[in-house]
């Protein structure tokens, strides 16, 4: 992110209407606002001014945003009457606990140019909107950095979140080093680091979080040009016995059987299908992935990611493996701050339907039991109350165990049947369309994006897929064809349901006929 984040004017907020200063703090919830209102108020009163807070609490548009107002002035020796909430263009200082909070600032109109200093975290919280939608949601912040920048006085701006997860504290601490550093309060620093020693919780990791933002937010850091939250999750590891050390050789030979410009992405997709089966499996992908792409790289690169996902379904064995396995227990323990002496409790919910179930059978009985109205209602009332399970405890940790064991006879199961029917149905329809109309190829294998997950969620993308084929089988003719296609990803990932998708079918079906 190339924008210049230097603080236009770093002064302590001006006294403004008889020596008030006013403060706005917008916080989402479990961010530890209210603490940092508190030590606001106590480190005022500490330095001879009088102070009054108050909260407006949000609701769960964005998990529960939450104002909280200071009014702060010298001691005038009688009470003052103070203001309960932030009225707009009369407010000196905001601060934010994410970027968007100092957005939502802006358009509420708590911002001006000539007189708000705003210090903000630049690391983002994603808002409920942004997660529900299929397909990338995600808001970019640019526009809203620009945005500040442009509407405040002065703008410190730095990741704070990283901060306190560096100093295992919370981000309230390192926001009052942001808030120290940034010089909009007259208040010395001694006199910021007293205010949390008084508070006695926390203590040490919260002078060191706010020590940090403090010298950051004093040296006007930009902050990163990547502002999503950082990813913490333990890469996934292949995991390959001693024993099939040679098979698994062997089976990265054959890489170079790929166009070169395939073979890094190759290389993944292999990973991740050999430690989601076996190597035969592997073979079996590159197989298929040969086969179907050909010398086409730009082909071959796109179905090894597809393909890969494709054979790497999410059915109960892979959950349970996954839950099961020693980077996943380190992983919570990262999550929750602790250390490996910490005892921890891990509950799981499970709520499988009828189809989770009925896919762990062998795919004869499976097939008599799913055509079996009375039978498929049996193994729904068995199985379909949603159950939690204490993992951290032996009994339920064996049953994971047990399950992720079958992955030996997954290719005998009824699961494993349904999932290779759709997919060589699929292949079979990119490997046609190769020869004649290799563009729209390629954006058949990018289609595959669209099932993902398990339950309701893999429901409806394989519903909004099948809807896609339909499209494409349409257009698979027409020059515009790969334009066509992305049209139907695009809507299908738009919206949760089908009814976008439905209707550009609906558009291609008018001049096809």
């Amino acid at each position: 992110m190339s924008l210049d984040l230097t603080q236009l004017d770093p002064k302590p907020a001006t006294a403004n209407d008889g020596g008030i200063i006013k403060m706005a703090i917008l916080a989402v919830g479990g961010q530890g606002g209210g603490v940092l209102t508190d030590w606001i108020t106590s480190l005022a009163e500490a330095n001879g001014y009088v102070a009054q807070s108050t909260s407006v609490p949000g609701v769960a548009q964005r998990t529960g945003a939450t104002i909280y107002y200071v009014e702060m002035m010298p001691d005038p020796g009688v009470v003052p009457i103070f203001s309960l909430t932030p009225a707009p263009g009369d407010v000196d200082i905001v601060v934010a606990s994410e970027i968007m909070e100092a957005g939502r600032a802006v358009t509420r109109g708590f911002v001006t140019d000539d007189r708000t200093h705003v210090v903000a975290s630049s690391h983002r919280i994603y808002a409920v909107s942004e997660k529900t939608v299929p397909g990338d949601g995600i808001l970019a912040s640019d526009p809203v950095v620009e945005r500040v920048n442009k509407a405040a006085r002065a703008f410190t701006c730095l990741d704070l979140q990283d901060i306190a997860v560096k100093r295992a504290s919370h981000i309230s601490a390192s926001m009052f080093g942001a808030l120290a550093g940034s010089g909009a309060l007259p208040f010395e620093r001694a006199s910021f680091e007293d205010t949390i020693r008084a508070s006695g919780r926390g203590v040490d990791a919260s002078l060191a979080a706010f020590a940090d933002a403090f010298d950051a937010s004093q040296s006007a850091q930009e902050p990163a040009e990547d502002t999503a939250p950082a990813d913490d999750t333990p890469k996934r590891a292949l995991h390959v016995p001693a024993r099939q050390k040679q098979a698994w050789d062997a089976l990265a030979a054959r890489l170079s059987e790929l166009p070169e410009g395939a073979r890094e992405m190759g290389l993944h997709g292999l990973e991740k299908v050999v430690d989601f089966q076996d190597t035969a499996y592997g073979h079996e992908y590159l197989d298929l992935l040969t086969r179907t792409a050909g010398d086409d790289t730009a082909l071959a690169r796109a179905l090894a990611k597809h393909l890969a996902n494709a054979m790497c379904y999410d059915d109960v064995i892979k959950v349970a493996d996954h839950k099961t396995r020693g980077r996943r227990a380190e992983g919570v323990r990262r999550h929750m701050g602790v250390t490996e002496t910490d005892v921890i409790q891990v509950t799981e919910y499970m709520h499988p339907r009828a189809e989770e179930v009925i896919g762990l059978m062998p795919t004869g009985v499976a097939r008599r039991v799913a055509a079996s109205k009375r039978g498929t209602a049996l193994v729904e009332r068995m199985f379909a109350k949603g159950r939690r399970w204490r993992s951290d405890r032996l009994g339920p940790f064996l049953l994971l165990s047990t399950l992720a064991s079958l992955r030996p006879v997954r290719r005998r199961l009824y699961r494993h049947a349904q999932e290779i029917a759709h997919r060589d149905a699929w292949l079979a329809r990119i490997e046609r369309l190769a020869k004649t109309n290799p563009p729209l190829a390629i954006e058949t294998a990018n289609a595959r994006r669209l099932i993902k997950g398990y339950s309701d969620t893999f429901e409806r993308g394989q519903t909004k897929f099948d809807i896609v084929m339909t499209g494409i089988d349409m257009v698979a003719e027409r020059d515009d064809g790969a334009e066509w296609a992305r049209r139907l990803v695009t809507a299908a990932t738009n919206d949760v349901s089908a009814e976008p998708v439905e209707g550009v079918v609906a558009t291609i079906r008018s001049f096809a006929e």
